[in-house]
């Protein structure tokens, strides 16, 4: 029985070495897009689509990948700040960065991928740092927004050429 005893305390004592810190628990963040979340009005498109986030151990760096289908002539996709029933001003840009540009046509796949830092943030978060961006995520106040553009008036005339953002996602 002694044995028995040691041999679990020691099993416990084990697991609690190798038990996953708090932090771990919301270091991922996921988010369905699609036109139904558009504000003001909801977005009748086909187009759907997923976002992830993953924290860095450290809690400095954002790992996103952005995934869609059916989606026509994405332009950008930004974070915002702002609760499921407002919008908000865009504080992350997550594509196009650098040498990439808009895609013409229908798009399903991986559209972006990538990390941002506290460097990188824009609008209100300029200058803050990377606790209160995950703050507002973590209080649902986030989303995910991808625009679409044509290339030519008038605007917002279907699916493919929503300038303002065709699907949208709230970060949960």
């Amino acid at each position: 029985m002694f044995t028995s005893r040691n041999a679990l305390i020691s099993l416990v004592a084990a697991a609690a070495c190798f038990a996953i810190p708090t932090q771990a628990a919301d270091s991922v963040f996921t988010a369905a897009m699609d036109g139904a979340q558009c504000l003001p009005e909801p977005i009748k498109t086909p187009a759907t689509g997923t976002v992830e986030l993953r924290v860095s151990a450290d809690g400095k760096k954002i790992e996103y990948k952005i995934t869609v289908d059916k989606l026509s002539n994405p332009s950008q996709a930004d974070l915002h700040i702002g609760a499921a029933s407002q919008n908000g001003q865009a504080v992350v840009k997550l594509w196009p960065l650098g040498s990439a540009t808009a895609k013409r046509g229908e798009i399903t796949g991986v559209l972006a991928e990538g990390s941002f830092d506290a460097g990188d943030f824009t609008g209100p978060m300029t200058g803050s740092p990377m606790s209160d961006l995950l703050d507002e995520i973590r209080a649902g106040n986030t989303y995910v927004n991808v625009h679409t553009y044509d290339g030519v008036d008038p605007p917002y005339s279907g699916p493919g050429d929503y300038r303002v953002g065709e699907i949208r996602g709230q970060l949960k």
